[in-house]
Parts: structure tokens; C-alpha cells; sequence
């Protein structure tokens, strides 16, 4: 079964978003899409505080427990994880599986540590890429530094040291609706055995279409929920239509 996710981006305790990660506008309350989401029957939700590793500061809690109080999905969380605690903390204020970004780059065996503690199932690498040539290099701190890292080979090594899934962004794609980079997609799902969710440049059901069959497991959307362009419960008759074996 193939799964929907609305992703909140926060940041200062409101929703944002924007185009390649700047120029961030507001978008709304987070308990309030969650909420909403989660009735338009959105498969799991991720939520990424997008400032807390450029500023150098740790997640909102209060956020993800206000978030949590309302949220009978499962809940993904991100942005500020440095060590072990950061991750224990946002488990314990509701997140049911942690992403991390910057900090695995840093120390891969963050998600070693993160599988051994808390299962593979919640270790999650968030991977933001950007199109350099032939292929594609790792970008992180929102946005802000682009690594001298081929994204496929670090997919690979970031598997190996625990993670059990992979949200896989197109810095390239993101905020611009113009489709998620498919070659992106193919190039890692066909890399690691874990499940791939694509994130970056949706803007129709038929986007998302393409994405499952350049093998993604999940699609993330933002901005056309935000922006009140479509449903999620839209999207997922759509992908039926499509033939997309989805939970209606």
C-alpha cells in the first residue's frame, strides 16, 4: 500500500514554505494541518523544524506534543537532532519515528545508534540533493551547504549504519511544482532496500504517480495542501484512478 504524507515545515512554531528552502512564507497553524490532514486520510504526517539546525538550537517540543495531542497517524520528526537524547526526547514528546540530516552527515554513527535503540523502523535519514552534473550531491543545513558527497553513495552507507527509511528531497524541485526529479528517485531506490519517501516538487496526482513507479514507497506534499489546491483524499482517488494501490 502506497502512502500519502503532508509534510509540515516549521518554524518558529508556524508552518512555512517556500522554494528551495527560502524566501519562507507563512502557511499556518501546525496543530490545525495536522488536524486537517489527518481527516482528509493522510497515511502519516512528517514534521520538520527547518531552522533548529541553522540556528543551532533543538527541536520545539511543544510543538510536536501539540501536534501529537491531535494526531491519530504516525508522525515523523525532524530538524535539530544532534545526538542520541535529541532523538529520545522527540520520541517521547509523540514523534514515531526521528529524521535526521546534518548531524548523520557529521556522524553516521548517529543512526547506528538511533537503529540500536530505538529499532530501524524509527531512524529515518532525511536526504536533501542537488543536482551536480551527471548525478546528484548532498546538501544540508537547510539548504545552506552543498557537500562534496555523491547522494547514492551515501544513501547506501547511511543504510548500512541503520536507517530503515530514507526522505529523499530534490533541492532542485522543491516549492517549484514542477514534478519530482525521477532520475533522482530511480538512482536511490535502486540503491538501498529500504523504503524511499520522495519529497520535492509536487503539484499534481500525476506527479506523484510518476514517483511510485520510479519506485518511491511514499510521496510528501506541501505547498498544494497549504495552499488549498487540492486534498489529500483528492490525491488518493486520483492515484486509484491511476492504478496506485492507496488506503481510501
Amino acid at each position: 500500500m502506497r502512502r500519502v504524507i503532508p509534510c509540515l515545515d516549521v518554524h518558529a512554531g508556524r508552518v512555512v514554505k517556500g522554494i528551495q528552502f527560502q524566501a519562507l512564507r507563512d502557511a499556518g497553524d501546525p496543530v490545525e494541518l495536522a488536524n486537517i490532514y489527518a481527516q482528509q486520510g493522510a497515511d502519516e504526517l512528517v514534521l520538520l523544524d527547518v531552522s533548529a539546525t541553522p540556528e543551532g538550537r533543538e527541536h520545539a517540543l511543544t510543538t510536536v506534543q501539540a501536534v501529537r495531542r491531535r494526531l491519530p497517524i504516525p508522525l515523523t520528526v525532524g530538524g535539530g537532532v544532534r545526538k542520541l537524547g535529541d532523538a529520545k526526547a522527540l520520541l517521547e514528546a509523540g514523534a514515531d519515528k526521528v529524521a535526521v540530516n546534518t548531524a548523520a552527515v557529521s556522524r553516521p554513527e548517529l543512526l547506528g545508534e538511533m537503529a540500536s535503540e530505538f529499532g530501524g523502523q524509527c531512524t529515518v535519514l532525511a536526504l536533501d540533493a542537488a543536482r551536480q552534473g551527471n548525478g546528484w550531491r548532498v546538501v544540508v543545513r537547510s539548504g545552506q551547504d552543498r557537500l562534496d558527497l555523491d547522494v547514492v553513495d551515501w544513501a547506501i552507507a547511511a543504510v548500512e549504519a541503520g536507517a530503515g527509511e530514507i526522505l529523499l528531497t530534490s533541492w532542485d524541485r522543491d516549492g517549484t511544482g514542477s514534478g519530482y526529479d525521477l532520475e533522482l528517485l530511480e538512482a536511490v531506490c535502486r540503491a538501498v532496500g529500504v523504503p524511499v519517501i520522495a519529497s520535492g516538487g509536487a503539484e499534481t496526482a500525476e506527479h506523484m504517480a510518476q514517483a511510485l513507479l520510479a519506485g518511491a514507497d511514499a510521496v510528501l506534499a506541501a505547498s498544494i495542501l497549504h495552499d488549498g489546491q487540492t486534498t489529500v483524499s483528492a490525491i488518493k482517488r486520483r492515484l486509484a484512478a491511476l492504478g496506485m494501490e492507496v488506503r481510501l
